[in-house]
């Protein structure tokens, strides 16, 4: 699907590449759970507290493993089920992720003010620590 969705796209823009990509916030929430909060299961995501409807899930998973975000594997514990990884190309999100957190807790009112400090005081110890969890679960 990658090389369809390039065709695809509305421009050649690398902006709106990205957007197309990643540009509703359900796949954002879906690699914020996946980075921040370990999330690998369908069932996990589905707890997430934003409320995602089903349907809307299943799509954003599909297009994020469609565009090399993420990967599936068989569930160890069983095979019936899927576990979902970031990719190298989804972990390279982490440092976006960031600066879309700084940037709005800079401008906007927001909670968990304890992960806004943990990126402000040093962003490069944050982003090193979710890169770490990150290979570890590889």
């Amino acid at each position: 699907m990658p090389n369809q969705a390039v065709s695809k796209r509305r421009s050649e823009c690398p902006l709106n590449a990205s957007v197309e990509m990643l540009g509703d916030r359900w796949s954002l929430l879906i690699i914020r759970d996946m980075m921040l909060r370990g999330f690998r299961s369908y069932k996990e995501f589905m707890e997430c507290y934003e409320g995602i409807a089903t349907n809307v899930l299943a799509d954003r998973l599909r297009k994020l493993v469609a565009y090399g975000i993420i990967r599936t594997e068989p569930d160890p514990a069983d095979g019936r089920k899927v576990t979902y990884l970031l990719t190298k190309k989804g972990i390279d999100l982490a440092p976006v992720l960031t600066e879309m957190v700084l940037w709005v807790a800079a401008h906007e009112d927001t909670g968990n003010q304890a992960l806004v400090r943990l990126m402000r005081e040093d962003k490069q110890k944050f982003l090193a620590g979710v890169r770490e969890r990150w290979a570890s679960r590889h």
